[in-house]
């Protein structure tokens, strides 16, 4: 398992995680009763969606031996090493407002997404 924190990482190396994107996923944390010192935010890349992959999050209570850990702002991302190439170098934000409120990564890698935006290419 590879840890890196936020000194370490930036967005052309890693994966970047916004500060109001870490707040509102600690507090989903605590809601669940998970511990934050342990626990974290998984970040996956998976097979579907019209334009091929699509991302997916869940929280897990401590990270798998392969995975790579990134921390933010206290938040804790895991990252399997087959999902970590294609989101390199993205930002995991959290927008708010009246359509969609939710999580967002904005990918450099992405060529193409679908026209929902729910899936991409790279």
């Amino acid at each position: 398992m590879s840890t890196q924190t936020a000194s370490d990482v930036d967005a052309e190396d890693g994966l970047t995680v916004t500060e109001e994107a870490a707040d509102r996923a600690i507090a989903l944390l605590e809601e669940e009763g998970l511990d934050t010192d342990i626990a974290g935010l998984r970040l996956f890349v998976q097979q579907g969606g019209c334009a091929g992959l699509s991302y997916g999050m869940r929280f897990d209570t401590e990270p798998e031996a392969d995975d790579s850990v990134v921390e933010h702002h206290e938040l804790r991302v895991f990252v399997d090493p087959a999902s970590l190439k294609y989101i390199e170098g993205s930002v995991l934000d959290f927008e708010g407002g009246l359509q969609g409120a939710g999580f967002h990564v904005e990918n450099p890698n992405v060529v193409s997404e679908c026209g929902c935006g729910e899936s991409f290419r790279t």
